[in-house]
């Protein structure tokens, strides 16, 4: 088959994509949903990059009448023509270029401070003023409705002005074109995220809670709305006295299959570039996320995937997702692990067990820290963690969660890694290093399990995790580097502190996992035993250091054991 259609990255617009022939997963049946439905207001909240941007543009070029002032007197339906919606039905059709459409994207709305996002939503109304600036050119506004409208479009508005704009546009174009207008908002809850992590939250919110309940509450110039988001914030934060709010969260079972790729989707994909043989890769890595009833593919991800995988055949998968944001939130999860009940519970996830968690949907950004429950939901409903079961205590919903995929277990282990490299340039380890200097084993096991109490494991306690466990410790010795699986006599030696002088003493360390703290001590003598019979000191002798010590360690969990 000839692959004729490019992969599109980062096309956020549905009308370039069709015409640019890119590869599109057919997300059209979205349409009909929302008109067998008929909500007033629909809040969708999915994690970033599931094609949020992408489908509220799909529901622009839809919707949105055509007049011929852009040379397109025939509208958009030619968009749709090769696409679901357009079989699904002539009501459903009819439907296109039919209302006027605002559309509103607040994802850049990151400023530092109130005034200047207060400058940046001014200016995102103008523009959308401006897009709509033709209506002006019509007799059927007052004067005072004119002036107003171009103050706005000039971004000369006062600041009660501005939190009506809103309001008063979806007004404007019912005037012009006798419909009510279609309200799409995108990311509305990116500055509201932003303002909490620059410190001006109550006045954003303020805000924003004012140009929420103008547009949206008892405007009778409204056709409907979609919003999205990350997160659903509480009614009492932003959307105040609005009765008519249909919440679709990534736990409803309503559109569960329009954003993010299903594993059909995902089949077809794979088949028509000719990968169809990777796709047990592609799932370990990008699957796992439950939205409904439906199992979900990370579309950014697998659109990354099949791109690159066209270039170089011989490519390995990559967290693209995680390099899409800074990952705060496993960050500060990871940080604000206190004590062994969180370290467990953490060391479970990332070693493909699952937990259960309180859940609840109504929380404000300001309320994420102010408890451990907050936290662990705002990681599932952002996307670091899925549901697997769920029950119900009383009137309390408890979901069983696990970490989806690869992709994102790779976050958290990179978080994790990154913890325990800054907790050890932030502790002198001179006590450490002078016990091992002195063959002073108690101290050194001592010392060793005390950071192993403050660490968390994601390899299950393997022979690996404490390898790099004990290398990370070690790293740092004065006038020396760190090595490890280096051969040397008859085979390889774990890890050897290796000086750079060689007057002094280099120091070889041997490690085993004991199968319980009954049987620590014998996997001690294990250790040494092999490195006596394997002969490690032999290439440092051969290589003209004189002096070679030995460890043997043993680990059994938290605790560790030493013997030289």
């Amino acid at each position: 088959m000839k692959l004729d259609k490019t992969i599109s990255i980062g096309y956020e617009d549905f009308s370039e994509m069709i015409k640019e022939d890119c590869y599109y997963v057919d997300k059209t049946l979205f349409i009909k949903e929302l008109i067998d439905n008929r909500s007033k207001v629909n809040l969708f909240t999915r994690p970033r990059r599931f094609g949020k941007t992408l489908t509220l543009s799909m529901l622009k070029y839809f919707f949105e009448i055509k007049d011929g002032s852009d040379g397109n007197a025939l509208g958009n339906k030619a968009l749709f023509e090769n696409l679901n919606i357009y079989s699904a039905g002539e009501k459903y059709m009819e439907e296109c270029g039919k209302y006027p459409v605002v559309f509103i994207s607040l994802k850049d709305i990151t400023m530092p401070d109130f005034d200047k996002a207060y400058e940046a939503f001014s200016a995102l109304m103008a523009n959308e003023y401006l897009r709509h600036a033709k209506i002006l050119e019509a007799d059927c506004f007052s004067e005072n409705e004119a002036e107003k409208y171009k103050r706005i479009l000039n971004g000369k508005a006062s600041y009660v002005e501005c939190a009506d704009a809103l309001k008063f546009l979806l007004e404007c174009l019912e005037k012009y074109y006798g419909k009510k207008t279609v309200l799409l908002i995108d990311e509305y809850d990116v500055p509201i995220e932003n303002a909490w992590r620059q410190g001006f939250y109550e006045r954003l919110i303020d805000f924003i809670r004012l140009i929420f309940g103008a547009a949206l509450k008892t405007n009778n110039s409204l056709n409907f709305a979609v919003i999205t988001g990350c997160l659903r914030i509480s009614k009492e934060s932003i959307f105040t006295g609005l009765n008519n709010l249909n919440i679709i969260s990534v736990l409803s079972n309503e559109y569960d299959e329009f954003f993010g790729f299903t594993h059909e989707e995902v089949a077809d994909m794979l088949e028509y570039y000719g990968i169809s043989s990777l796709s047990e890769e592609v799932r370990e890595w990008y699957d796992g996320y439950v939205f409904g009833n439906n199992e979900i593919y990370n579309p950014w991800s697998i659109v990354n995937y099949v791109k690159d995988h066209k270039e170089d055949k011989d490519f390995l998968p990559r967290p693209y997702w995680s390099n899409t944001s800074s990952n705060a939130i496993v960050k500060e999860l990871i940080d604000k692990a206190a004590d062994v009940n969180d370290y467990e519970e953490i060391e479970k996830l990332i070693n493909n067990g699952s937990i259960e968690k309180h859940i609840h949907e109504d929380i404000t950004y300001e309320d994420i820290y102010s408890s451990r429950d907050n936290l662990w939901n705002f990681l599932f409903f952002t996307g670091y963690l899925k549901k697997v079961s769920e029950r119900l205590n009383k009137t309390d919903l408890i979901l069983e969660m696990e970490i989806p995929n690869k992709e994102v277990l790779n976050i958290y282990r990179s978080k994790i890694r990154s913890r325990f490299e800054n907790s050890l340039e932030n502790q002198n380890r001179n006590e450490l290093f002078e016990a091992v200097k002195n063959g002073d084993v108690e101290k050194i096991s001592n010392t060793i399990s005390e950071y192993l109490l403050e660490s968390i494991s994601f390899y299950d306690y393997k022979e690996d995790y404490y390898h790099g466990f004990l290398a990370g410790l070690l790293k740092g010795f004065p006038r020396a580097t760190v090595k490890s699986n280096r051969e040397s006599g008859l085979g390889r030696y774990d890890i050897a502190i290796v000086p750079l002088s060689r007057r002094d003493t280099v120091y070889i360390f041997e490690v085993k996992v004991a199968e319980s703290y009954e049987l620590i001590d014998a996997a001690c003598d294990a250790a040494l035993d092999q490195i006596r019979e394997r002969s490690y000191e032999m290439g440092f002798l051969k290589d003209g250091y004189n002096i070679v010590k030995s460890y043997g360690i043993a680990f059994y969990k938290k605790d560790c054991a030493v013997r030289n």
